[in-house]
């Protein structure tokens, strides 16, 4: 018989002293409620008393629309569906569609926030893709048509980081092409990885001092007793820092050739044997663009609001991560775990970036992707 501490929900009561504790014996199910998509559970904390449906918390809660319309929606935002098109179909206004994408993207932010924390990872590439918002040229661009950073409209762009070992998405943000958006960009990396681990990008400038802000050691100088004021701190890269470019030459629009410019660390990067490249995150860009309808080029699916493409960045960020299966992480089954009835006997094991990196040991489904509930990191461990 299924015990109450095995059902996996927190207390919402704020004033509960097992606010948002989970399998600790308080919770049980009390009664159940019929609704559009089948039968809820009621749930009830012994603690407090405070009664509760099993979708408090999840991106169902308090909907009158069938839970698989919402997850064929959010679906459909995800396999390059415009914005109308997923109205046409479903028969919704663009309003409720963007109000369920706000819900899939808290929940997505929470699960990043949870599960990406502490990353071994030895290697890091980093990235930047072109988009506009609302217009190519906002009206506060600067001379060469970049958008500022005050500037919520015209040429922004997707920065990414991107861990290649485990193929994991570990950070994504949509703003300008300046120097403040490589910095939040490293700060959101170095927040979830361990340690110092080795930066690849391409030739652009705005990456050296976003990192040395990020991973850096302060000199100081020693007075030399003479007149004068003494000699201020002075900041340097860390001496575990390996920092190194993949620059394009391109002639009429066209790519001549490449080459590699190690910015700093180079005698680390030798000892770690580490190949200088962009490759990986290059290929993640194209997976990105046929994904989500406002980055494909030349189209009118563009985004008006830059807040409605970071939701659809941060929810594609958690789908890749959890949900969707990657090729080249695949591996092998032993013999004895082979199907041996059916026509179809399958030989590999699905695996995806977040299994990889050890941080959930099974594939997402897509509806468990949009009711997932964690502990607070502080009573949380990092596992399945």
């Amino acid at each position: 018989m299924r015990t109450s501490k095995d059902w996996g929900h927190p207390c919402p009561n704020h004033e509960c002293s097992h606010y948002k504790l989970m399998n600790r014996g308080n919770v049980s199910a009390i009664s159940t409620y019929l609704t559009n998509s089948g039968k809820r559970r009621i749930f009830c904390c012994k603690v407090c008393g405070r009664q509760f449906s099993e979708t408090r918390e999840t991106v169902f809660f308090d909907l009158r629309t069938p839970e698989e319309k919402v997850m064929m929606a959010l679906k459909m935002l995800l396999v390059r569906v415009d914005l109308a098109g997923i109205c046409f179909v479903l028969g919704t206004t663009e309003e409720t569609v963007l109000e369920w994408l706000r819900r899939a993207a808290h929940q997505a932010q929470k699960i990043n926030d949870h599960l990406l924390r502490e990353l071994p990872v030895t290697q890091v590439q980093l990235d930047e893709m072109w988009n506009f918002i609302g217009r190519q040229h906002s009206a506060q661009s600067e001379p060469r048509g970049e958008s500022g950073d005050s500037s919520e409209d015209g040429r922004q762009w997707i920065w990414i980081s991107y861990a290649p070992e485990f193929r994991l998405m570990l950070a994504a943000f949509v703003g300008s092409r300046t120097l403040q958006s490589a910095c939040t960009l490293i700060q959101m990396t170095a927040a979830v990885v361990k340690g110092v681990p080795a930066f690849f990008s391409d030739g652009l400038r705005s990456y050296l001092p976003a990192l040395v802000a990020a991973y850096h050691q302060t000199r100081e100088f020693a007075r030399t007793g003479k007149r004068g004021r003494p000699r201020k701190p002075v900041r340097e890269p860390h001496p575990d820092l390996v920092y190194a470019q993949i620059v394009k030459v391109k002639e009429g629009g066209r790519l001549k050739h490449l080459h590699e410019r190690i910015v700093c660390g180079g005698e680390r990067l030798t000892q770690l044997g580490f190949s200088i490249s962009t490759s990986l995150i290059e290929r993640l860009n194209l997976t990105l663009r046929h994904a989500l309808a406002p980055l494909v080029r030349k189209s009118w699916s563009f985004c008006k609001d830059r807040e409605q493409m970071r939701r659809r960045v941060v929810f594609f960020q958690a789908y890749y991560n959890f949900a969707r299966p990657h090729l080249s992480l695949c591996t092998k089954l032993p013999r004895r775990e082979q199907v041996k009835a059916g026509i179809i006997r399958p030989k590999w094991k699905q695996r995806t970036p977040g299994m990889a990196a050890g941080l959930t040991n099974h594939v997402w489904t897509f509806r468990e992707l949009l009711t997932a509930k964690f502990e607070p990191i502080h009573f949380q461990s990092i596992s399945g």
